[in-house]
């Protein structure tokens, strides 16, 4: 591509490190390509050319070129897109945040769009609102791709009409127009034709028209395709500056997965896996299900299949056939914790054998990408492009409805992929409704299939009459993978349930007196407590009753993965020999960890929760019945815990209802789910400030609706602040765990003097399973205490200093190299 004319002089991004600079009118070309070739996958690929070639046409100004000067000559070398703090000096840092360069593309579209709106008007009303919607989508878009998607309203004000009516010495739209390439702009006249809204127009009324739609439903959904369409822009655009960055990058972009190899693989596997007891039959059964159904549809289905009925294998076989059947893009698994993320990340490397498994598999599961992004983290930040991706739930809530661009970029990667939420149950009960309706939305318009797995299934397709209509999954018809749960839980019964609450609950000493005589009994004890004040407690109580050749080890969050992860396959060693071993862990190791225990004491909690742990006792059938003890400790702080406060509450008229033996029956969890959502269910449209709801916020937006004529009414970037996957927003931390933690940490300081993307990005990934998540309480201490650094100067990615790690506890307030007060 020539670009030697004058204006394609204008500078997009400058290079200082290796003394070239890319041009805007090469930027724009590239992302427009991008953009809509993401784009296409949800039927909009014009819509994305036209947001990429326009979406940075502000760097046209004077004004910006200047900014662009001043960086080149002080060679400072920092990316022009970053709206954070950085090392600039003062002289091009004074400029940053007054160039406005997102609001004169938002401007020429909707300028060039609007006209064509009303001429669509004067034809047909009702197809012309879905018009408006697009031209104020395509627009918004531009104007929010630095800060994250913009209010169109806000409670005070009428944000994208303002933005749209900016005065034009402060966004230079006509200065840009005129500075402009003329091909660029030729390009861009070409697409924003009358044809061009008429078609985007009934592209998307007849996808809306496909399904009955609740009005709350119609405007999520709307905001919904502004999303999508906004995630194709930020990444397209992250992925040509990186490849500025680092060119090599280029050829691994969008390989498609070679779906028939994976599946040869897995069944191979399978062909190998023995059958030796009756549980082996079982799970050969059910994977055997999943395989018969792989064929189907795409759409919502499920998986439930009592714990240790091998979900793992029977899940990926479905995927991966599944993916083949309709040529999906990729497989994304979102888990509750990061332990069940490398169980499983291994078991599907097992499964690939020879494959590059770093092509193949992402583990994406750390917070390590700061909430104020630098422009290295945005260069960096994972965005799922591998064909099989591991993740949690709380980055996948967070990708959907968190602040930020970070998040953002990943979204589109949801659309043509398979879905695969292990352990479902898990899911926060204030987001319910938004999973609801974002789940929908995906399967029915962007050839998406989802599927929830567990053996606890919440009743998200069931939920109470009087809210329906705020958004139910809609599963699709026959979509239960295993035929007759009721039999299948009754051939894998291999544990009872004794509860022994009691009145006064249990003191310290009852609860270690009752470990002591199951470890007598059968060896090897599993306690999962509620909090971790009580995980530490009971691990130094036990640490002098227990008896002579037991080893005792603790489990709690406060530990990086890498840690959680050498415990655990301690213990599974010395489960294996038979070896006495008692485990005191928090609720991390209940759902989906693969350890076989003899006895499993939990604490009181949901009956879903109770059900996980049972799935930890007895998990191979070796013994004729397992014991699962549930006592209520006498004094367990849970009030600031609603989830596990209610659950308690719901469990305690399950166990009023119901006799021991049926506890873990599909009716008993049923009924449970039922008092537990019935008496929740005013926290599932995810309650926020003044009264509002984030589903109201991102849906109909009642509270502001006459206050503007557009279609979009939604306050994005409110909800967005407002929205937190888990209550307190956290740090991340690397740990220095071990040596090559330690290794890590060193590289990631010293690429402060020379810096590379790929290097960052690939340290980045290695350093997850050294991170832990801190609420800002403990934050602030560690920082009043100096035991927190930046990797680099005006970075937001943290180590920890070495005597602040126990090999214990992990995370500690104090200097510690023993078992000391510790927080984890």
């Amino acid at each position: 591509m020539d670009d030697s004319s004058p204006s394609r002089a204008y500078i997009a991004h400058p290079d200082i490190l290796h003394g070239h600079h890319q041009s805007v009118y090469v930027h724009l070309q590239a992302v427009s390509e991008l953009a809509g070739r993401l784009a296409a996958k949800i039927g909009f690929a014009e819509q994305g050319q036209l947001i990429g070639l326009m979406h940075d046409f502000g760097k046209y100004s004077n004004a910006f070129q200047e900014y662009m000067r001043l960086i080149i000559a002080e060679q400072t070398g920092y990316n022009p897109d970053n709206d954070e703090g950085s090392s600039e000096s003062s002289t091009s840092r004074s400029l940053k945040g007054k160039i406005d360069h997102s609001s004169a593309g938002a401007q020429w579209i909707f300028n060039s769009l609007f006209p064509h709106f009303l001429k669509l008007k004067q034809q047909d009303q009702a197809l012309a609102l879905y018009g408006l919607a697009i031209t104020q989508a395509l627009s918004m878009c531009i104007a929010s791709h630095h800060s994250g998607l913009i209010d169109s309203l806000s409670e005070n004000e009428n944000v994208f009409a303002n933005r749209i009516k900016k005065h034009d010495e402060l966004t230079h739209q006509k200065e840009c127009t005129k500075n402009a390439d003329p091909d660029l702009l030729s390009q861009a006249q070409s697409l924003v034709s009358f044809q061009f809204i008429s078609e985007s127009s009934q592209n998307l009324k007849s996808m809306f028209d496909r399904v009955v739609l609740s009005a709350i439903e119609h405007d999520y959904y709307l905001g919904m395709f502004t999303k999508m369409l906004f995630s194709c822009l930020i990444d397209a655009d992250r992925i040509d500056s990186a490849d500025f960055e680092q060119p090599s990058n280029k050829p691994e972009r969008f390989k498609q997965p070679d779906w028939a190899f994976a599946c040869d693989k897995i069944e191979s596997f399978i062909s190998r896996l023995e059958q030796v007891n009756p549980i082996d039959h079982i799970r050969a059964e059910i994977s055997d299900n999943c395989f018969n159904r792989a064929q189907d549809e795409t759409g919502i289905y499920s998986l439930t299949v009592p714990t240790g009925g091998g979900k793992t294998y029977a899940s990926l076989r479905f995927s991966l056939h599944h993916a083949k059947k309709h040529n999906l893009d990729r497989i994304i698994y979102i888990i509750p914790f990061t332990s069940i993320i490398e169980q499983n990340a291994t078991a599907i490397r097992e499964v690939l054998g020879e494959i590059d498994s770093d092509d193949w598999v992402l583990e994406h599961h750390s917070n390590l990408e700061p909430e104020q992004q630098t422009w290295r983290s945005k260069l960096a930040c994972e965005n799922w492009d591998k064909p099989i991706v591991l993740t949690t739930m709380v980055q996948f809530l967070e990708s959907m409805f968190a602040s930020g661009t970070r998040g953002s970029r990943r979204l589109h990667q949801l659309s043509n992929a398979i879905l695969v939420f292990d352990e479902i149950q898990t899911l926060p009960i204030r987001c319910v409704h938004l999973f609801n309706n974002t789940i929908n939305y995906l399967t029915r318009f962007c050839n998406t299939t989802a599927l929830m797995c567990t053996a606890t299934q919440p009743l998200l397709n069931q939920l109470p009459e009087k809210i329906k209509q705020f958004g139910e999954l809609q599963l699709s018809l026959e979509n239960e993978l295993t035929p007759n749960i009721e039999k299948l839980y009754q051939k894998l019964e291999r544990v009872s349930i004794k509860n022994v609450t009691k009145k006064e609950g249990w003191n310290e000493a009852e609860i270690t007196e009752l470990v002591q005589q199951q470890l007598s009994a059968v060896q090897s004890c599993l306690v999962i407590v509620n909090t971790k004040v009580w995980a530490k407690k009971l691990f130094q109580a036990c640490q002098s009753q227990v008896l002579d050749g037991t080893k005792i080890f603790h489990l709690s969050t406060g530990m990086c993965s890498a840690h959680r992860k050498q415990i655990l396959d301690e213990v599974r060693s010395r489960l294996s020999s038979g070896l006495a071993t008692l485990c005191i862990s928090t609720q991390l190791i209940e759902a989906g960890v693969d350890v076989d225990f003899g006895c499993v004491i939990r604490f009181v909690a949901g009956l879903d929760s109770i059900a996980q742990a049972a799935g930890r006792c007895n998990r191979n059938g070796k013994q004729q019945k397992g014991h699962v003890f549930v006592l209520n400790p006498a004094e367990e702080s849970v009030g600031m815990l609603q989830d596990i406060k209610a659950g308690i509450a719901a469990s305690n008229r399950i166990f009023a209802e119901f006799s021991e033996e049926d506890l873990l029956k599909p009716k008993a969890m049923s009924q449970y789910f039922q008092y537990y959502f019935y008496d929740r269910h005013k926290e599932m449209t995810y309650p926020a400030k003044q009264d509002q709801s984030i589903l109201n916020l991102l849906s109909s937006n009642q509270r502001n609706i006459n206050k503007t004529p557009f279609v979009l009414r939604q306050s994005f970037m409110t909800a967005a602040k407002q929205f937190k996957a888990i209550d307190a927003p956290m740090h991340s931390v690397i740990v220095p765990f071990n040596d090559e933690a330690q290794n890590i940490i060193t590289e990631l300081c010293a690429l402060d003097m020379r810096f590379d993307a790929k290097s960052y990005s690939s340290l980045l990934k290695a350093a997850q399973k050294y991170s832990v998540n801190i609420f800002p309480n403990v934050w602030q201490k560690l920082t009043d205490q100096q035991a927190v650094y930046p990797i680099a100067q005006d970075e937001a990615v943290f180590y920890l200093s070495e005597e602040f790690y126990s090999q214990d506890f992990g995370l500690s307030l104090e200097v510690t190299n023993t078992q000391q007060d510790l927080i984890f």
